[in-house]
């Protein structure tokens, strides 16, 4: 069988927990070929991230030419994007058409509270790039920043869906607001996914487990391989879920690293 491609534009991750390397374990775990172009070198670990060294964005231009015009790449996701500036040229080629199913995962903050994105990357995302995208996929600190609210206001179900649908009027197709860190649903784990005039809750089990790190990374990359293989945004969503809660039960008792570690994207332990 020849696999069919698909694209991370990413930064990359010193520990391997998230970034490129979790986008591509993802990729194979769907077997699906990853491409990549990366956006920023980051020095971080389990514990955090210690530095961040973006990549020029004449050179990310450079690596995403380079592979779209070898491969067929059949969808395409975002992660850490590091400035505006890379931000907005990335919109730019969206805005083209250069992309086909592109998934945005709006890196902006980390799960350890240190900033991705400096200057007025918000603005950029909003404007510039996802009223081209096929879906977005904050989690629930991302959505509150797109939408200038405190995450701390964050409380019911229905405050994820204003926020969902805040974001939805950038032009976006789809928006995914992941509940990861949601407090007002004891054990499970809300998504809230709105688009195409339909609204879902997505629920599933909470993993008691530190090892978490790459989870987003992770579920974009997972609903970008499944948009490459031809599933419907409802199908590509919900494999996508399935997906990252296996890898969170399978990597949940492992030592790596001494904080945060990463999920077991393939199964090693399942």
């Amino acid at each position: 069988m020849e696999p069919i491609t698909a694209l991370s534009i990413a930064g990359s991750d010193s520990g391997g927990g998230a970034g490129i390397q979790a986008d591509l374990r993802t990729f194979s775990a769907f077997s699906v070929h990853g491409t990549t172009a990366i956006t920023a070198l980051t020095a971080q670990n389990t514990q955090g991230v210690q530095g961040v060294s973006a990549v020029a964005t004449d050179f990310v231009l450079q690596q995403i030419s380079s592979v779209l015009s070898d491969f067929e790449v059949k969808a395409t996701k975002t992660g850490m994007l590091a400035s505006p500036q890379i931000v907005e040229a990335v919109g730019e080629l969206a805005r083209s058409g250069a992309f086909s199913n592109l998934v945005v995962d709006p890196v902006l903050v980390s799960t350890s509270g240190h900033a991705l994105m400096e200057g007025d990357g918000v603005t950029a995302y909003l404007q510039a790039l996802l009223p081209y995208a096929d879906i977005v996929t904050p989690n629930l600190r991302e959505a509150a920043v797109l939408c200038g609210v405190d995450v701390k206001e964050v409380v019911t179900h229905d405050d994820m869906l204003n926020l969902a649908n805040q974001i939805l009027k950038s032009g976006v197709t789809y928006v995914l607001v992941k509940g990861g860190h949601f407090l007002g649903d004891e054990g499970h784990s809300p998504d809230i996914l709105v688009g195409n005039g339909q609204v879902q809750v997505l629920s599933a089990e909470r993993v008691n487990t530190v090892n978490d790190h790459g989870t987003g990374c992770s579920l974009s990359a997972a609903i970008a391989a499944g948009l490459a293989l031809g599933r419907t945004m409802d199908e590509s969503v919900r494999d996508a879920k399935s997906f990252v809660l296996s890898a969170l039960k399978g990597g949940a008792d492992w030592k790596l690293g001494r904080g945060r570690g990463p999920i077991d994207h393939l199964g090693w332990n399942q």
